[in-house]
């Protein structure tokens, strides 16, 4: 392994410290309250709200219902402060229902918050109706809050025909879609003939760039994208993609959108191109650069946004992983993309141990302690300023998952895979530093082929400390600990967690079902069935949903889908009361920028930047200042 980072000293067990940046507030977007109703049946009804990152500890509420035009009547005898959610017990099941919270200080009402209005019969799921176009069906998505009301927005990659880059064939023209959740379709992006649809080309950020309290929207286009005004890029005209559907040829962008309108705000060349020095390389040229000439390994992209100044968002664009790597970070300054730096892993002598070390996914957070995000592009980890923090050389792998994993060691550790057949088929090491504190070999007898394909880690078993971890197949078989003991032989899903229940453990998310793991007798208890409502998961094997985070009511999260027919999404969100309260996730800025490349390449769950599970201590406040607001 090779280990590029400077001494730093402990400040206790949790955070390094590296200088003041370590204080440096991060700029979120301005949440409101997120007020979410959901028909348990029997006249039931759950309410859930949002607690922000910078809510006073002790802030409570008051919960109001609003029967069609009758006078809104107060639900609480005392404010509500244990949780922020609520089962309410309707008499009148026909009329429409509306509820809204307000913040109760010292005894002291605060405005209402805006109004969540369920209507009579509804179905125990949010119903987004959409305008999905002919032989077109809805794919990943993201959330952002395009138009500043402070609730959030669904931008939806539209899906027709799409090849893997390893095969040959056509493929219809991405489409980018952004609703609003009563279903208003605000955009439609065409990206155009010359961006080839498949789950490595098209990488798209949904973030506020500029701090204006609006997202934009950014992603690689070409020749003939068409921007939602319809404006074109580039030369309508040209075709530049070959007889085998592949694009090796012709200009490439990189476009900001604005997230209200969907015009393109600003385009520049897309860094880094096919070849160093020319636009259109030979399969030759090509080849000696990135291992193919045929459009596989070079047209490999990750994207991300990554706060490397410690306060601003920046736009982080990849080409390539199996071999030659190279990073771009960008800031939207101005309405104008500017270059922050560029990291190539085949740049220098002192950055080839770089190269070969990507995932098909990357995870963003400030590993070291000092304020600033570093860049967990699989086995190596690049820091904030972009050069090379370390590399494990293990090599590229399919799963990748961060987060205070052993709440017992300092810092945040690192659950990774190894595709070939290798000694660390699962491996876990130190996310600051990369030291490998354990690792499980896929190789044995007879061995001819990949090592584990996914790979999950999760806290799903109270009887140990921390998350438990686990891969699928390829010789690995079972549960290990944080210390890499063996602690069952049978393993859950390996896809996707989420938060659902009222304890302190991770859920299972795994294609359209959501399951408990009976830890005692190894087995998933079902708790929800979206295919039950006609949904469907997305992506094959990797059966994720459209989106899963927490875009709405407490901190549990949501897990979005299509139905079968592409002409809706249901947003699925827990009825099941908390017994505690955390501020919302999103509000955790690795948690928030998780969300932003959920969507890339080989979806990866969320995870947030303190350690949640059985024993956990009270998440610490986030460090951040609120878009338009002045920072402390």
């Amino acid at each position: 392994m090779r280990n590029y980072l400077k001494a730093a000293c402990l400040l206790c067990a949790a955070t390094l410290c590296t200088g003041t940046s370590a204080f440096s507030q991060k700029m979120m977007e301005k949440l409101g309250r997120g007020v979410v109703a959901v028909n348990q049946g029997g006249g039931k009804v759950y309410v859930g709200w949002r607690l922000l990152g910078t809510d006073p500890d002790k802030l409570a509420f008051n919960l109001y219902r609003q029967a069609g035009n009758k006078t809104a009547v107060k639900l609480n005898k005392e404010p509500v402060m244990a949780t922020t959610n609520y089962v309410d017990q309707l008499t009148d099941t026909t009329a429409t229902t509306a509820y809204f919270v307000k913040e109760v200080v010292n005894g002291k009402e605060g405005k209402a918050s805006a109004p969540f209005t369920l209507r009579a019969g509804a179905k125990p799921y949010l119903s987004v109706p959409l305008q999905t176009p002919d032989g077109y069906k809805p794919n990943d998505g993201s959330v952002g809050d395009l138009d500043g009301d402070g609730e959030y927005e669904i931008i939806v990659h539209q899906v027709g025909m799409g090849h893997d880059n390893s095969h040959k064939g056509m493929t219809t023209p991405p489409i980018l879609e952004a609703y609003k959740l009563d279903g208003t379709l605000l955009w439609r992006i065409n990206l155009g003939r010359n961006i080839r649809e498949g789950a490595h080309y098209t990488q798209f950020m949904v973030y506020d760039l500029d701090g204006d309290g609006k997202a934009e929207i950014a992603c690689k286009t070409a020749d003939g994208s068409m921007d939602g005004k319809g404006k074109v890029i580039g030369d309508s005209s040209k075709t530049w993609r070959n007889q085998d559907g592949h694009v090796l040829q012709g200009p490439e962008y990189l476009t900001v959108f604005n997230g209200q309108t969907g015009a393109a705000i600003n385009t520049t060349a897309y860094v880094p191109g096919r070849h160093p020095t020319k636009q259109d390389p030979t399969t030759e040229e090509m080849k000696a650069i990135w291992g193919d000439g045929y459009g596989n390994r070079g047209e490999r992209y990750l994207a991300a946004v990554a706060y490397l100044d410690g306060k601003h968002p920046s736009l982080i664009m990849c080409r390539g992983y199996y071999t030659r790597t190279v990073i771009a970070a960008w800031d939207l300054v101005k309405g104008q993309l500017k270059q922050r730096w560029v990291f190539d892993s085949d740049a220098t002598p002192e950055t080839r141990p770089f190269r070969g070390q990507g995932n098909h996914n990357l995870t963003v957070t400030d590993v070291d302690g000092d304020g600033k995000d570093e860049i967990v592009y699989g086995a190596m980890t690049l820091d904030d300023n972009g050069k090379g923090l370390y590399t494990t050389g293990i090599g590229h792998a399919d799963a990748l998952h961060v987060s205070d994993l052993d709440p017992d060691r300092p810092g945040l550790e690192v659950f990774d895979i190894q595709e070939r057949f290798g000694d660390a088929g699962a491996n876990f090491r130190d996310a600051r530093t990369g030291e490998v504190i354990w690792k499980k070999s896929s190789v044995k007898a007879g061995d001819d082929g990949e090592g584990p394909g996914r790979g999950l880690s999760l806290d799903v078993d109270p009887r140990y400390r921390g998350f438990e971890s686990w891969v699928a197949g390829a010789g690995i078989s079972g549960m290990f600990d944080v210390k890499g003991n063996k602690i069952a032989e049978r393993n859950p899903s390996v896809n996707f967690g989420i938060f659902w229940d009222d304890d302190m453990l991770s859920e299972l998310l795994d294609g359209t079902r959501i399951t408990k793991w009976d830890y005692l007798n190894s087995k998933p208890d079902m708790l929800l069935n979206a295919a039950l409502y006609d949904c469907v998961s997305n992506n094959g094997t990797k059966q994720n949903p459209v989106l899963s985070g927490d875009i709405l009511g407490d901190w549990r999260e949501e897990a979005i889908y299509a139905t079968r027919d592409g002409k809706e999404l249901r947003i699925f969100t827990t009825t099941i009361p908390a017994k505690n309260r955390f501020y919302t996730f999103m509000h955790d800025p690795q948690y928030r920028v998780s969300i932003a490349w959920q969507n890339v390449a080989y979806n990866q769950p969320p995870h947030t930047s303190f350690y949640i599970g059985e024993g956990m201590k009270t998440p610490p406040k986030p460090n951040i200042v609120i878009a338009g607001d002045k920072a402390k």
